[in-house]
C-alpha cells in the first residue's frame, strides 16, 4: 500500500520514495517480498497522491501496478482487493527495515484475516513513535501466537497494528510478533533516524563499530 499522503514524515519526497539508508522505503519493501518464499507475487497500490510512485514502480517488472482513488486507505484497500481477489498479503510501504524471512514467518503464523502486531513498548524502546489507538491486550492477540518469539508474561501488554494483513475469505487472527523490522514504520523523521541507526548496525562488519547513520 503506498498511495498515502505522508504529511506526517514532511518531506519533499512522497513516503513511499522517501530515502532511508539510500534507498526508497517502497524499494526496500518491495525487495523484502520479493525475497519471501511464500509471496507469489507483487502489486502496488498507488493513487493520486502519489505519482512520482507510481512512474517509479511502472519501470520495475516484478510489480504491477494498481491504481486507487486516493479516497483514504479504506477506500484504496478495497480497489486494490477488487483487483488482486483475496487471499492477499497487503503491506504498508513505510516498513524499510522488513526482509523476506519476516514476511515468511508472519505468514507461516497467519489464518485467514490476520493481523499482525507488535508491542508498544517495543516501538518506545527503539525510539519510533507509536500513533494508533488501536491495541488490545496480549491474552486476547488471537490464537496463532508468537510469529517471532517472545514471553506471554506480559499479559497487559498493549499490542499495536504493524501494517502487515493478510486479508482472507474469512478468520480473524491477531499475530504477535516481538521482530524490530516489522515495529519500525517510518512517520515521522525521528523515526526515519531510527531506521538509519537500525540498518547501519545491520550492515557492520562482525567485531566493527556501529555508525550513527548510512
Amino acid at each position: 500500500m503506498c498511495g498515502g499522503r505522508g504529511t506526517r514524515l514532511d518531506a519533499d519526497a512522497e513516503k513511499p520514495l522517501f530515502a532511508v539508508g539510500g534507498a526508497p522505503m517502497v524499494d526496500r519493501v518491495c525487495d523484502a517480498l520479493a525475497a519471501a518464499d511464500r509471496v507469489d507475487a507483487v502489486s502496488a497500490a498507488v493513487s493520486p497522491h502519489t505519482p512520482d510512485t507510481r512512474d517509479r514502480l511502472a519501470d520495475d517488472d516484478a510489480v504491477s501496478v494498481i491504481r486507487t482513488p486516493g479516497d483514504g486507505y479504506v477506500a484504496d484497500l478495497q480497489a486494490a482487493l477488487d483487483a488482486t481477489g483475496t487471499p492477499v498479503l497487503t503491506v504498508a510501504a513505510d516498513l524499510p527495515l522488513l526482509a523476506g524471512d519476516a514476511v515468511d514467518a508472519m505468514l507461516a503464523a497467519a489464518d485467514g484475516s490476520t493481523t499482525v502486531r507488535v508491542p508498544a513498548a517495543l516501538k518506545r524502546e527503539l525510539g519510533v513513535s507509536v500513533d494508533s489507538a488501536d491495541s488490545v491486550d496480549a491474552g486476547d492477540a488471537g490464537d496463532a501466537g508468537d510469529a517471532a518469539g517472545g514471553d506471554d508474561a506480559d499479559a497487559a501488554a498493549a499490542w499495536v497494528p504493524t501494517g502487515v494483513n493478510v486479508v482472507a475469505a474469512d478468520g480473524d487472527t491477531a499475530v504477535r510478533s516481538y521482530d524490530a523490522r516489522l515495529a519500525v514504520n517510518v512517520n515521522r523523521r525521528a523515526d526515519a533516524a531510527v531506521a538509519e541507526r537500525l540498518l547501519a548496525a545491520r550492515r557492520a562488519p562482525a567485531g566493527g563499530e556501529v555508525a550513527d547513520g548510512p
